[in-house]
């Protein structure tokens, strides 16, 4: 069951194709993110100019194991995905899961 949620928000480059940037996403986080250990879901949200994606992982562990493997070099993947992003109005966050609710 996911435990912590990876939250990110920003804007895109004045200019971009959101076509082309959303088949950057889909290659990203099909082709890379969804393989990594403890990998549970990724969603990805707009509203106005400002986007938004979380992915899910089992535990901090596998967070944490995802961000430093990120550190340590970036793939092509990765790299077009940020060729797209407003670097300067990036914000991140980590969240526990501490209770779910479901609805119908």
């Amino acid at each position: 069951m996911t435990k912590v949620i990876f939250f990110n928000s920003y804007k895109l480059i004045k200019g971009t194709s959101v076509p082309d940037f959303m088949k950057a996403v889909e290659e990203l986080f099909e082709g890379h993110i969804s393989k990594q250990k403890g990998y549970a879901m990724s969603k990805i949200m707009v509203d106005g100019d400002t986007w938004a994606d979380y992915t899910a992982f089992e535990t901090m562990e596998d967070l944490n194991a995802f961000l430093e493997a990120s550190k340590n070099g970036t793939n092509e993947l990765a790299e077009k995905f940020y060729s797209f992003i407003n670097f300067s109005t990036c914000k991140s966050h980590t969240f526990t899961v501490e209770k779910y609710f479901y609805g119908e």
